[in-house]
C-alpha cells in the first residue's frame, strides 16, 4: 500500500486533553495487572517490615513500655485515700500490711486517720530486735486506700507480658509507616479530589483515634481502675494483688478499643456527606443508638464492669451528639445555599 499513489496517510490528530492520564485528571500511569501485584508485594514487604522493626523497637524497650502502662494505675492509687482509721505497718519503702484499729491491739490508736508504724532495728542488750516506731510523716503509699502489686504467677507470665508488648507496641509504632507505604500505592491512581477527600478522611480519622486513646490514658482508665478496686473491696474482695499479663492486656485493649470508637463522628458524617443520613434521621435514631452504644461499650469494656461499660458509653453518645449538630448545621448551610441559587440552578 505504501507503493499506490493514491494511499495517503491521514494525518495523526492531537491528543485530546480531556482523556490524558494527569495527576489532576486522575489516574497514574498505566500498569499492567503483573506491574500492579509486584507492586503489591513490595508494599506488603515494607509494611511486614515495618511492623517487624517496631516490634524489636517495643521488644528492647519493654521495661520503660511497663512504665507507661503503669502510669494510670498509679494516678488511681494516689487519687483515693482512706476515709476511716487504719494501722499501717511499713519496713522501708514497703507497706507490710493495713489493718484496722481494733486488729492491730495497739492501744490509743486514732480512729479517724491512718496510723503508720515502721518497723526500725534497734539493739536491745546484745540482740537487735524490730521496734516499732510511729512516723508523723509518712509517705503517700502509705495513707493510700489500695496499693496494687503487679505479679507474674507463672514461670512464663513475664515472657507473655513482654511478648504482648512488643506486638501491641510494635503495631502502634509502624502504623504511621504501613499508611504511608499502603498511601504510596493507592494514592496514584486516584483523581485529585479523591485524593483531597483521602486526605482529610485520614488526617481527622488519626486525630479521633489518638484523642480516643489519650482520653482513655488519661482521664478513663484512671476512673476504671479506681472504680474497679472500690468495686472489689465492696464485694468484700482484696483488690491488692494483680496479674500482670491480665492488667497490660487490659490497659492495652481497652486504649485501642477507645481509638477505634472515637471514629463514631467520622463515620456518621461520611453517611450524611453521601446523603445516607441527615440532621432529622440523626434525631430519630438517638434511642436505637443509646442501646447500640451500650453494646459497642460492652464488647469493647475488657472486664465487664458494669459501671466501667457506663464511664465509656457516655464520651461516645457525645460523639453522637456532635454529630448530630454538625449534621444540622451542614444542612442548614446547604439550604442557605439553595435558597439563593436561581430555580433553574438548583440540584
Amino acid at each position: 500500500m505504501a507503493d499506490d499513489p493514491d494511499y495517503t496517510l491521514t494525518p495523526s490528530l492531537p491528543p485530546n486533553p480531556d482523556f490524558q492520564d494527569s495527576d489532576e485528571a486522575g489516574g497514574g500511569p498505566v500498569k499492567t495487572f503483573l506491574e500492579h501485584l509486584e507492586d503489591l508485594r513490595w508494599t506488603l514487604i515494607k509494611c511486614a517490615v515495618a511492623v517487624f522493626l517496631g516490634f524489636i523497637l517495643c521488644l528492647s524497650g519493654s521495661n520503660v513500655v511497663i512504665q507507661f502502662l503503669k502510669w494510670p494505675l498509679m494516678v488511681a492509687e494516689g487519687m483515693r485515700h482512706s476515709t476511716s482509721g487504719r494501722v499501717v505497718f511499713m519496713l522501708g519503702t514497703n507497706v507490710l500490711t493495713r489493718m484496722t484499729p481494733n486488729d492491730s491491739g495497739i492501744a490509743g490508736v486514732a480512729t479517724n486517720r491512718d496510723t503508720v508504724f515502721r518497723l526500725a532495728p534497734t539493739l536491745v542488750g546484745t540482740n537487735l530486735v524490730l521496734k516499732l516506731q510511729e512516723d508523723t510523716n509518712p509517705p503517700a503509699i502509705a495513707t493510700r486506700s489500695f496499693d496494687v502489686q503487679l505479679k507474674t504467677l507463672g514461670p512464663v507470665t513475664a515472657f507473655s507480658v513482654v511478648m504482648q508488648i512488643a506486638m501491641f507496641g510494635g503495631i502502634t509504632v509502624s502504623i504511621p509507616f504501613i499508611l504511608f507505604f499502603i498511601a504510596q500505592f493507592i494514592l496514584p491512581a486516584l483523581h485529585q479530589h479523591e485524593k483531597s477527600f483521602v486526605y482529610k478522611v485520614s488526617g481527622w480519622a488519626t486525630f479521633l483515634f489518638l484523642m480516643g486513646v489519650a482520653f482513655c490514658y488519661f482521664v478513663l482508665l484512671v476512673i476504671c481502675l479506681s472504680t474497679t478496686v472500690s468495686f472489689s473491696n465492696w464485694l468484700g474482695f482484696a483488690a491488692d494483688e494483680w496479674k500482670a499479663d491480665e492488667y497490660i492486656s487490659f490497659v492495652c485493649w481497652f486504649m485501642l478499643g477507645m481509638g477505634v470508637a472515637f471514629q463514631l463522628p467520622l463515620v456518621l458524617l461520611t453517611l450524611v456527606k453521601i446523603g445516607i443520613l441527615d440532621a432529622a434521621k440523626l434525631s430519630k435514631f438517638r434511642s436505637y443508638w443509646v442501646v447500640a452504644g451500650l453494646v459497642i461499650a460492652a464488647f469493647i469494656t475488657p472486664d465487664g464492669n458494669p459501671l466501667n461499660m457506663l464511664l465509656l458509653f457516655l464520651p461516645l453518645h457525645l460523639l453522637y451528639e456532635i454529630s448530630l449538630v454538625i449534621a444540622w448545621w451542614w444542612g442548614r448551610k446547604a439550604a442557605k445555599a439553595a435558597a439563593i441559587l436561581p430555580p433553574d440552578e438548583r440540584a
